[in-house]
């Protein structure tokens, strides 16, 4: 078994700061994965008078979603901490749900979707805090990009669901 010190990044952010900004990151990182699959599922399964706009607009999001999963696992990296390493990982620190129900109506789909990303949302939001107390400005100032996509994520999915 190979020494994990071999893993920790120079940095000069303090080791036990970095840990709790790690964690926030690990966490937000473990939802952003839950929340890709569950938007790629719904996608696959939507059905109904709106199919072809909800089909692309799950596709779209989904997308913009997994791109953002590099960039924050490389910030715990960047930090000299470790990131997720299976599925497992992510389940054991997912705070999103998942979803294997066998049917769900594209209106319960957009309305949980716009759910669990204000949930990733408050996931951001923590990530900005423990950056902010670890002094960790790299990382405090690229998480108000992921804010923001997730909740111009929830508002499509609320502006998609509205009646009428």
């Amino acid at each position: 078994m190979a020494d994990s010190k071999a893993l920790q990044t120079p940095t000069d952010l303090n080791r036990n700061d970095t840990k709790s900004v790690a964690e926030a990151l690990n966490s937000a990182l473990a939802d952003s994965f839950a929340l890709y699959l569950k938007t790629k599922n719904f996608h696959w399964h939507v059905s109904g008078p709106h199919f072809r706009d909800y089909h692309l607009l799950l596709d779209d999001q989904a997308a913009q979603i997994f791109a953002i999963t590099d960039a924050v696992a490389e910030r715990v990296r960047k930090t000299g901490n470790t990131t997720l390493r299976s599925i497992g990982d992510i389940a054991r620190r997912q705070t999103v749900k998942d979803n294997d129900s066998d049917f769900v109506s594209a209106a319960d789909m957009l309305a949980e979707l716009r759910d669990d990303n204000l949930k990733l949302v408050e996931s951001f939001r923590a990530v900005k805090e423990a950056a902010e107390a670890a002094g960790d400005n790299a990382t405090s100032g690229v998480v108000d990009e992921w804010t923001d996509q997730a909740e111009e994520r929830a508002w499509f999915l609320f502006e998609a669901s509205r009646k009428g």
